[in-house]
């Protein structure tokens, strides 16, 4: 059987870290260098490193950010307290978080205004997770694991709502909703999906492709949590096995031994050129035939952050 390529569609780069990156690319060419973000405007280690080639500067806190500096927020959120610690270094702020972000912090407000206990489903740790737990700490619980459930202590049973971090797998989610129901039978949904549109998308792409593949390569970084969960799908989906890369130059000669169909898809923080450069390179090796799978086509657009747009030429 000769050597083929099954490309996801959709991959790559979702509305909101388009966003995300063009506002530290626009606000570099209104303001000029340097311009801060806190923490990694995406969690892609290119992207990144290509944002300071141009003067952007990546810093962990706040605190780091000259008083009166300008200081872009990520795309994952910032909690209420970092909104203040900014205004008290006196920094003018932008802020790129994703508007489908904002959306659960939202709930979380809303929710905590009604008395409810929340009960977060997200890793432990991620930016993400961090900002929206600190728009209503006293009423948000976190949990990852299945042991978590257990360990969950509401007040009331009957006011009980869960939200989810918006990059986690679908299912694995609605296994922790189950799990969670089971304590709590009046567990009350989100509003809406919290589990953004993109993510369960990639998703989507990769279920369909991965039980036709012997590889599926996933174009991402480590601590992009969508990406990890894209080869997690991909395995329990069919794939023979899966891989995450950064860049094609990371792909090991031995995982091609033996294969004849490579998957290949992006998480959503992910430039389309990684994915083009890996494809060249598969083509290199024998796999010069690509078929797209497509599941979804994305037509989803954010507008810029209002403080960014008030300011651009007309």
């Amino acid at each position: 059987m000769d050597k083929r390529v099954l490309l996801a569609k959709p991959r790559g780069y979702c509305a909101g870290v388009d966003r995300a990156v063009v506002t530290v690319e626009k606000a570099l060419e209104q303001y000029g260098a340097p311009v801060y973000v806190r923490k990694e405007i995406v969690h892609n280690k290119h992207v990144v490193e290509t944002l300071s080639a141009r003067g952007a500067i990546f810093v962990d806190e706040t605190d780091q950010v000259p008083e009166g500096a300008l200081v872009v927020f990520s795309a994952h959120g910032v909690s209420p307290a970092v909104h203040r610690e900014a205004a008290d270094r006196n920094l003018r702020t932008i802020d790129a978080t994703c508007p489908l972000v904002t959306k659960v912090h939202n709930e979380a407000r809303r929710f905590a205004r009604e008395d409810y206990d929340i009960l977060l489903i997200g890793h432990e740790g991620h930016e993400e997770v961090e900002g929206t737990q600190g728009e209503a700490p006293e009423h948000i619980q976190l949990v990852d694991t299945a042991e978590d459930v257990d360990k969950v202590a509401v007040r009331d049973p009957s006011k009980v709502v869960w939200l989810s971090q918006t990059t986690l797998s679908v299912d694995e989610t609605m296994v922790r909703v189950r799990q969670l129901k089971e304590r709590f039978p009046d567990l009350q949904e989100p509003p809406s999906d919290d589990i953004c549109y993109a993510t369960s998308n990639r998703q989507t792409a990769v279920k369909t492709m991965a039980p036709e593949c012997d590889l599926v390569l996933v174009v991402g970084s480590k601590n992009s949590s969508n990406s990890v969960r894209l080869v997690e799908v991909a395995l329990q989906a069919g794939a023979r096995a899966a891989h995450l890369v950064d860049y094609a130059r990371e792909v090991d000669e031995a995982w091609l031994e033996g294969v004849t169909t490579v998957g290949v898809t992006s998480g959503a923080s992910v430039p389309d050129i990684l994915v083009m450069d890996l494809l060249a390179h598969l083509a290199e090796r024998g796999y010069g035939q690509v078929e797209e799978i497509t599941t979804a086509n994305e037509k989803i657009a954010f507008a810029l952050p209002r403080e960014l747009r008030k300011d651009m030429v007309r």
